[in-house]
């Protein structure tokens, strides 16, 4: 008897029904002011995903070389064939290639003149493979904060309407606005975390790229300086 009763007790209970989150309503839900922050947030996503991809691509261009570019123009240099190490350097058009290009220009010059241009030109290079990635670090940066400042409108709001729902506590309200509060700042630290994962990852890519400068200008001027051995 007993077990029928729980029973039927427990097929009479109501059933909960659960509150599902929406992003969209969300957002809608959260006034003006956030869907001035959440649209931009999004924009400096945007912003973000097009600089990364699109240095990504000018910087791993600029890593591939001819394994055998400095052995030719050894070989070039060696035999006097300026020109023809000149055309080999145009024909790469490479970061790398440029510097060793503005060597060539000098040689017959004090060897001081020729690496101090090409310190100079290589400055020149570094400067246009990191074109706008300063960007991603101000994105990284200024995200987050631009999402805390939603936030800290949206909870504002919220007590904004309780006071004029004259003190009460409404904890619907109150939730409802939290949820909105709360989404901007979620937005701002993924905005955040993306420009700083894509900062880092170009600064790396870049830094291959300046090594391998380096390195093939030490190999160049080491070949002007054998005869002198």
């Amino acid at each position: 008897m007993t077990r029928i009763n729980y029973i039927a007790l427990f097929q009479e209970s109501p059933l909960r029904t659960e509150k599902t989150l929406s992003l969209v309503e969300l957002i809608r839900g959260g006034g003006l002011g956030g869907q001035i922050i959440i649209g931009l947030l999004f924009l400096l996503l945007l912003v973000a995903i097009y600089i990364y991809f699109e240095r990504w691509f000018v910087i791993r261009a600029a890593s591939k070389i001819d394994k055998n570019f400095m052995e030719q123009i050894k070989l070039y240099v060696g035999q006097g064939k300026i020109e023809a190490a000149q055309a080999l350097c145009l024909k790469e058009d490479l970061p790398v290639a440029r510097l060793i290009a503005k060597g060539i220009s000098r040689i017959g010059r004090p060897l001081e003149d020729i690496n101090t241009t090409i310190e100079n030109a290589g400055r020149l290079e570094v400067y246009k493979l990191e074109k706008n990635v300063s960007v991603l670090a101000t994105i990284a940066g200024a995200a987050p904060m631009i999402g805390f400042l939603g936030t800290v409108i949206g909870m504002i709001l919220s007590i904004f309407e309780i006071s004029n729902a004259g003190g009460n506590i409404d904890m619907k309200l109150l939730s409802d606005g939290l949820y909105t509060a709360m989404t901007t700042t979620v937005a701002g630290l993924i905005v955040g975390i993306v420009g700083y994962i894509t900062y880092n990852h170009l600064v790396v890519k870049t830094n291959k790229v300046v090594y391998q400068m380096e390195a093939t200008s030490f190999a160049f001027l080491d070949l002007l300086n054998e005869p002198a051995v």
